[in-house]
């Protein structure tokens, strides 16, 4: 099994879309990140009636560092459909932030069917900072 194989396994025994209260629901988007050392790290999305919710790239990435990791080298999430995509704009914010100086080789998959991949530099060339 390849590496993003692994993660897309990871991030599908996650995804569960479920309904956790009248205002809060979870699971229809999973994400898996393979940090720097090689650990898959997983999360979900977590929508709420408010702001409060979160994307599950930025979960797993939360997950990441409070597993006392930073540093990204690929990202994978599926989407409600079973597609894949590119994170949001606070995703990859969160993304640059954390390495500002190599924050443009992290591999984002795209199509995981098709194996097409994309860098995270090339969907955010420049950082506003």
């Amino acid at each position: 099994m390849d590496i993003w194989e692994q993660l897309y396994s990871s991030a599908k025994s996650v995804q569960n879309e479920r309904r956790i209260s009248a205002y809060v629901s979870g699971g229809e988007v999973s994400a898996a990140i393979l940090s720097a050392s090689g650990r898959i790290y997983t999360g979900i999305c977590i929508d709420t009636c408010s702001t409060l919710g979160i994307c599950a790239e930025r979960n797993a990435v939360f997950n990441m560092i409070t597993n006392g990791e930073h540093e990204i080298d690929k990202v994978l999430a599926i989407m409600p459909d079973g597609r894949n995509g590119t994170p949001c704009g606070a995703c990859r914010e969160l993304m640059v932030q954390l390495m500002p100086d190599s924050y443009k080789n992290i591999e984002i998959m795209l199509d995981y069917e098709n194996r097409k991949t994309i860098k995270l530099g090339d969907i955010t060339p420049e950082w506003w900072i």
